[in-house]
């Protein structure tokens, strides 16, 4: 984990090979939260519009996806995936039982 964060701080503020800057971690983070809501709604077949409504009404995205981010981002898409819905449907089934 150290070694990755210290390839990023090197990376920011360089350019890549297209003339485009790296993004920083914090847009890495939130390229993966997207891309969480996106497969998210595909496997559940909605769209991402609802599935992030959905998250964000059981703050998934502060108590799980965020927090989680450095375990989540080293695991398959699929994985990452089922974990993502695992979680979304214990928090929604939770809130329904209050």
């Amino acid at each position: 984990m150290g070694q990755r964060l210290l390839e990023q701080e090197r990376l920011d503020g360089l350019m890549s090979d297209n003339g485009y800057p790296y993004p920083s971690k914090t847009e890495l983070i939130n390229i993966f939260v997207s891309s969480c809501v996106e497969s998210a709604a595909r496997k559940e077949n909605v769209s991402t519009k609802e599935m992030y409504q959905r998250m964000k009404a059981v703050d998934l995205f502060k108590q799980f996806i965020y927090p989680c981010y450095e375990t989540l981002h080293t695991q398959s898409r699929d994985i990452v995936t089922d974990d993502v819905l695992t979680a979304l449907k214990n928090r929604e089934s939770h809130k329904t039982e209050k």
